[in-house]
């Protein structure tokens, strides 16, 4: 389990002083202090000259302890916490939402597959652009330099209904505030915001007028094909640590989550999803991009859903204005 020192940052009453206290009866790590007698601990601590300090600091630590481990939850918990706080958010097109039954779910991880030029892109503006307008933040990784400014606009300007430039200005520049871009080239960085963005969303110091409701990394694969393959297992390993991270928070913090994610030629021709088998199972959804040669049609297929009754796959199409 982790050393406290790595909380610290974290959690400011396990500071020093807490760890030299703690380090005095031989808890290094939050596995030596679950082995420890809390009752002798908290004892312990009354005698000594920071006594309310130390007290806090053992009660921060059993609530870290208690959030990292919340209680198992029964069927009827669980479709109380999805009706509750797992809410749909629009993609902006008609299509995909009707194909989701919805939108995007909180709580999910969606992932688009498609090669490039298929409307992946598009897909993910569209939504960061309409999820921004609806007054919520939206966290972008971009790791290809394919956030355009310029195609968030001509979304609004599509669908703002105003009138005025200046109020249609207006509105562009609040949607554009609230849509958070990080550039990141590599697994590292990737894990880093994310580590970062959960630091502060647990001490909530994203504003409760802009709640980070979607999350966006576009594309997943070009991040994470680098590190596969070889005999080296760490690449795989970091591969199932940022899909475990990005399901926690989008779980956690109630977040939809939308990566994308390119194609790969089969053994037998047929072009499949990237990233291997151990990464299939991380989506909650998944949907399929393809454009016919030549054409501004959009084909998208439901390969994967919590709904999907008897494996059928459900299709449809939309036109593509700008494709990825």
């Amino acid at each position: 389990m982790a050393p406290l020192k790595s909380l610290e940052k974290e959690y400011p009453l396990i500071d020093s002083n807490f760890q030299s206290f703690c380090a005095s009866h031989a808890i290094f790590s939050v596995q030596d202090f679950l082995l420890h007698d809390i009752d002798a601990l908290i004892a312990l601590a009354d005698n000594h000259c920071a006594s309310q300090t130390l007290k806090q600091g053992i009660d921060q630590l059993l609530s870290i302890i208690d959030a990292r481990h919340p209680p198992l939850l029964n069927g009827l918990q669980l479709l109380e916490d999805v009706q509750r706080n797992k809410h749909v958010l629009s993609t902006g097109c008609e299509g995909i939402d009707a194909l989701l039954g919805g939108g995007l779910r909180e709580g999910q991880l969606t992932e688009l597959v498609g090669s490039s030029a298929s409307g992946k892109t598009q897909a993910c503006l569209l939504s960061a652009s309409t999820v921004a307008k609806h007054k919520s933040s939206v966290i972008y990784l971009d790791t290809g330099n394919s956030f355009s400014p310029h195609r968030i606009a001509r979304f609004v300007g599509r669908s703002s209904g105003y009138d005025s430039e200046n109020q249609a200005d207006h509105m562009l520049k609040k949607v554009l505030d609230r849509i958070i871009c990080h550039s990141v080239f590599d697994i590292y960085q990737m894990l880093d915001v994310l580590h970062q963005l959960k630091i502060n969303l647990r001490s909530e110091i994203v504003k409760s007028n802009q709640h980070v409701r979607l999350l966006i990394v576009d594309s997943i694969s070009s991040l994470i094909t680098p590190i596969l393959g070889g005999s080296n297992p760490q690449g795989h390993a970091l591969m199932i640590s940022a899909g475990y991270l990005l399901k926690k928070l989008a779980h956690e913090h109630n977040i939809a989550v939308l990566v994308t994610n390119h194609v790969v030629r089969g053994e037998d021709g047929i072009s499949k999803p990237a990233l291997g088998e151990s990464w299939k199972s991380v989506p909650h959804v998944r949907l399929l991009f393809s454009q016919d040669c030549g054409s501004n049609v959009c084909n998208i297929s439901m390969l994967k859903h919590p709904s999907m009754v008897c494996h059928s796959i459900r299709k449809f199409l939309y036109s593509v204005i700008c494709v990825s």
